[in-house]
């Protein structure tokens, strides 16, 4: 289990004070509110910012963060991910989990038949759809729909 969750992605700058604009990974947004610091992953490179403050635009997070003064700083961090430690996320309630903790699972059938593993989450408003890959590639749409899998038996 990875020790740092991705928790969004910086796809712009915002007005020419350092502001970033943050596509988030999360369901509920407010929660960077609760976030003293992030980790920024640019390339192969993590850097460590203190964040100063938080708005909200048209479901975005718009983070100031200390160091990035201006637009051109800003813009250096475009495209890059936001991370936090696994202890600062947020517990979830039952039976519910983090995508990241999906990822890799081993998928299979009632009859024990193995159809791949999880490879990515898609949401689609009404429920996820979870992309599975066999071994030769080829992959399988599953939704995640409470009705149709039991429990302990969707993943391994």
């Amino acid at each position: 289990m990875e020790t740092l969750m991705e928790i969004g992605q910086i796809v712009n700058t915002y007005g020419i004070k350092g502001f970033v604009k943050v596509q988030p990974f999360t369901d509920d947004i407010r929660r960077f509110e609760d976030l003293k610091q992030v980790y920024l992953q640019v390339k192969e490179r993590l850097e460590t910012f203190e964040i100063e403050e938080v708005k909200y635009h048209k479901h975005m997070v718009l983070l100031k963060l200390k160091g990035i003064d201006d637009i051109n700083q800003a813009e250096k961090y475009r495209n890059a991910y936001l991370k936090i430690d696994r202890k600062d996320a947020v517990i979830l309630p039952e039976d519910t989990y983090f995508i990241a903790d999906l990822l890799e699972m081993e998928v299979t059938t009632e009859e024990g038949e193995i159809l791949g593993k999880i490879t990515d989450v898609y949401p689609t408003g009404s429920n996820d759809i979870y992309v599975v890959k066999n071994e030769e590639g080829k992959q399988i749409l599953l939704p995640a729909i409470r009705a149709s899998y039991k429990k302990g038996r969707c993943c391994k």
